[in-house]
């Protein structure tokens, strides 16, 4: 079935389906092209979100990017940005091939069906034409007839008429005889141009019409074929980057399995571990030491007016913070808050040379007197730091790394010179042996400089060993310290009896006395915290309040404390009392502090 057979008669609707076609081509065209440009665009927000969330600084001076998260982040970046380029061929591919092509199509199939219809319309003017002279033949044919009827019957009448002459009668019979002679001219013309209308009608509608419909037909149908195939490059753009596609899919859910917690818990501990050692307990200063000495005439002060304190500060110097800052001030002494104490108290009123209550005067000493904790912001460098050759502003560890790393650098610069005076010296044996090749003697300053910077960085690699080492050994023997930190023990329980306490008190009294008269109290004396220290014998007969297992080993070196190894099972004495330590026993036998921290402890 075709349409010049079957719609021989509908040519204003082929004219109306082939400019619907033609619509619905241009209507395709553009969807496509905005369709490349919502993913043109799409492709352009991608990398900017990808730009704008990659690290801005070099991947090597970044330590963010030794961590599986931030490696996995980035490779998930690289993966999106990956995907915004395949989004971008997309966009190509469908500007290119489905826009330019079907619209350039679109053009010809419209000059085509342009050209049909201009031809089909000359046919229907033609016959058109055609007909419009038929008709004019037929009116003057018909109108020929009436006049030489018309003619005839004044012939006839005048013929019977007796008072006619006969010229008259004579000319009307001349007349009508024209009239008839023009009749029959009509209607041979009449019939002439009705034959002639008739076989032009029957090509037009056979024939003529019919070849013009085909050829739409075909049109309209090559048409919806390429507009067919049109769809199909949509989807075909689309599968062309499917695999691309599935690969970056792929390597997003590669980057999510990457993320190892545990590797970068290790990495932070290698790009952060300082080396330093743990702090030290600080030691107990006992301010209470004076008042019990208030009722004795010596108790608070000296011949020479200096407190005895002072001088018992200047024979036991405290375990100074390590990391803290240097120069920092300490609290002001006796002398500077009361002025010179008397040598000789009663039991009477304060001494009038004094001018000052010596509980007062203790109590301003117990409010000056702030321990010096340890500080994580002591630990960091500041922002005033000096950088050093051999990084000696950076924690041990640091410290380490950073040495280990320039070494390596400076192995590789090395290595890489000697290669360069190899080379040098084969191409020199070559123009020796081969002069036309060139002169040797051009290469004598590229091989002294390459000899110059040899010995320097011979010599720089055994300055960076001699200080990788001290930085090794300082590392090691932070760590030995860091394992017996607990070197000293604190004082004991406030608990003593009281004649213990006293007598040890008034015999530590005697002996300050003693070495505030023999040696003065130097300058560096004045800076240290006052200290006192207590000893206190164990009572053997007390039975154990519960039980303790040494979680970690502990190295008793100092008076007052027990050995113990891990795993241990000890007897709980005496319960910790605020000051870090608690008194066990062990099965062995033996009695001594150990650090409560070391210890799990389970009360009966």
């Amino acid at each position: 079935m075709d349409w010049g057979t079957e719609l021989w008669d509908q040519f204003e609707v082929l004219e109306r389906h082939t400019q619907w076609g033609l619509d619905l081509l241009d209507k395709y065209v553009k969807f496509v092209k905005e369709r490349a440009e919502v993913e043109q665009a799409y492709a352009k927000q991608l990398r900017s979100l990808v730009k704008k969330y990659l690290p801005k600084r070099p991947t090597k001076d970044d330590p963010e990017v030794k961590f599986s998260q931030q490696q996995s982040f980035v490779q998930l970046l690289q993966e999106v940005n990956d995907f915004a380029g395949q989004r971008e061929l997309v966009a190509e591919s469908l500007g290119i091939r489905v826009c330019l092509e079907l619209a350039k199509y679109s053009q010809e199939m419209k000059q085509e069906r342009k050209m049909h219809f201009q031809e089909g319309r000359r046919a229907q003017q033609q016959l058109e034409n055609g007909f419009k002279q038929l008709e004019t033949s037929k009116r003057k044919f018909e109108r020929d007839c009436r006049e030489a009827e018309k003619a005839a019957h004044t012939a006839e009448r005048l013929d019977q008429d007796i008072n006619a002459t006969k010229a008259d009668v004579e000319k009307a019979k001349q007349q009508a005889h024209l009239r008839n002679h023009m009749a029959e001219e009509s209607k041979n013309e009449y019939a002439a141009q009705l034959q002639r209308f008739n076989r032009d009608q029957a090509h037009f509608y056979f024939s003529q019409m019919p070849q013009i419909f085909d050829k739409l037909q075909d049109m309209d149908e090559r048409r919806a074929t390429r507009l067919g195939a049109g769809y199909g490059l949509l989807s075909e753009a689309e599968l062309q980057v499917v695999p691309i596609i599935g690969k970056c899919l792929e390597g997003m859910k590669v980057a999510a399995e990457s993320v190892d917690a545990k590797n970068d818990s290790q990495v932070l501990i290698e790009l952060h571990k300082s080396g330093f050692a743990r702090p030290g307990d600080l030691e107990f200063e006992d301010f209470s030491q004076v008042m019990n000495r208030v009722p004795s005439d010596s108790s608070l002060g000296t011949p020479d007016g200096r407190p005895e304190l002072r001088a018992a500060s200047s024979r036991s110097r405290a375990k100074r913070w390590p990391f803290g800052k240097k120069n920092k001030p300490r609290p002001p002494s006796l002398s500077l808050l009361g002025g010179h104490l008397p040598s000789t108290l009663s039991d009477g009123p304060p001494s009038p040379r004094s001018g000052r209550d010596p509980l007062a005067i203790l109590s301003e000493i117990s409010k000056s007197v702030k321990p010096r904790l340890a500080s994580f912001r002591s630990l960091r460098g500041g922002r005033g730091t000096v950088v050093t050759e051999d990084f000696s502003h950076l924690p041990p560890e640091q410290q380490r790394k950073r040495l280990q790393q320039q070494l390596e650098e400076r192995n590789r610069e090395l290595q890489k010179e000697e290669d360069q005076r190899e080379a040098l010296k084969k191409m020199k044996d070559v123009y020796e042996k081969t002069p036309q090749m060139g002169d040797p003697a051009s290469l004598e300053p590229r091989i002294a400089e390459t000899l110059g910077n040899i010995e320097r960085l011979k010599l720089e690699v055994q300055k960076y060993e001699a200080w990788l080492a001290e930085a090794e050994s300082r590392v090691l023997s932070n760590r030995g310290d860091s394992l017996s930190r607990h070197s000293r023990p604190p004082d004991p329980p406030a608990t003593a009896p009281p004649d213990s306490s006293s007598s040890s008190n008034n015999s530590g009294s005697q002996d300050n006395k003693e070495s505030s008269s023999e040696e003065p109290p130097s300058e560096e004396g004045q800076d240290t915290p006052i200290y006192t220290e207590f000893d206190e014998d164990f009572e053997e007969s007390a039975p154990p309040i519960g039980h303790c297992v040494a979680i970690y080993h502990f190295e008793g070196s100092s008076e007052g404390t027990i050995s113990m190894s891990e795993g241990e099972d000890l007897s709980l004495m005496e319960e910790d009392k605020g000051d870090g330590w608690t008194r066990v026993r062990r099965k062995q036998g033996g009695e001594g502090y150990v650090p409560t921290s070391y210890l799990r402890v389970t009360l009966n």
